[in-house]
């Protein structure tokens, strides 16, 4: 439901309504069944707007470290650009969450022995051996899947952004900064404008998928 305060919608409203609905229409009505959606879609939606914020933060320039840099006998502090998302450990925290909550919810919903014997598919008993100990990998894997894919999409932008820079750095050449620098200015503002909010919104996405299959693993 939404509520206006005015005769018009700020900006800010408009904006907010907009993220909400995403959150709510693209990611939890998507990827969790109707009874779960009131339990867990302010997880997901917390999730996606946390990323894509981290994201962003990573591709405005900070002063990250005390190292300076001294210009008309000015001491400046020298600017980076880092994002904590193209970490591994911050990426494998984050998808730990969703691993963790998936199978507790799954548990809570089914019972461990309806929960656990979902994983195992209708399948010959002579198949088991091989079939039971890929499902339970398959698992895993979207722990991996979850965690690795924002981390190398996010470090894997900065390296491409950062070697446009070193390029015209160490080569010194002024043709080659005609070409590199207007290539790095359209990558960045592909990376912030698109990818950033891909990778956020994938995450919160595949988070819903997870929890609403543990909580319906029939379905």
């Amino acid at each position: 439901m939404r509520v206006r305060f005015g005769r018009e919608p700020t900006r800010r409203q408009a904006l907010g309504e907009t993220i909400y609905e995403i959150a709510q229409v693209q990611v939890a009505e998507q990827g969790l069944p109707t009874k779960a959606i009131g339990r867990w879609f302010p997880y997901v939606a917390t999730l996606m707007i946390f990323i894509w914020t981290v994201n962003i933060l990573g591709f405005i320039p900070l002063p990250l470290s005390d190292e300076k840099v001294h210009i008309a006998g000015v001491a400046l502090p020298t600017f980076a650009i880092f994002a904590a998302t193209s970490t591994l450990s911050v990426t494998l925290a984050l998808a730990l969450m969703t691993f963790v909550f998936t199978h507790v919810e799954g548990i809570r919903e089914n019972g461990s022995w309806a929960y656990f014997k979902s994983w195992i598919p209708d399948v010959p008993k002579v198949m088991l051996p091989l079939i039971v100990p890929l499902e339970i990998l398959g698992q895993f894997m979207r722990l991996i899947s979850l965690s690795v894919r924002l981390y190398a999409n996010m470090l894997a932008g900065h390296m491409l952004i950062l070697t446009f820079i070193g390029l015209i750095i160490v080569l010194e050449n002024v043709f080659l900064a005609f070409v590199a620098v207007p290539a790095a200015a359209l990558f960045y503002l592909f990376e912030v404008v698109i990818v950033v909010s891909i990778q956020a919104y994938i995450f919160a996405a595949l988070s819903a998928i997870y929890i609403g299959s543990a909580i319906e693993p029939d379905h």
